[in-house]
């Protein structure tokens, strides 16, 4: 894994972890990461990082609609 170091200014309420989580579902949101690797970005369970998605707006469900019909028409 690569490490890099973001300087965010001390009036900035966010804590570490919060930050984790906010690049973890923005990458996770965009298809860059899987869940794992998201949750692993965010020191998470794959389980607890599924479940505060919902609370950065993002969906667990992170594929797009068309491959969704494409599924329902296969079962």
């Amino acid at each position: 894994m690569r490490t890099i170091s973001i300087d965010v200014p001390e009036m900035s309420e966010l804590d570490s972890a919060q930050l984790y989580m906010i690049l973890a579902s923005s990458l996770y949101e965009k298809g860059k990461l899987s869940l794992g690797q998201a949750a692993k970005v965010a020191k998470l369970s794959k389980r607890a990082f599924a479940e505060l998605l919902g609370s950065y707006n993002v969906s667990v469900f992170n594929y797009p609609a068309s491959d969704l019909l494409n599924e329902v028409d296969h079962v």
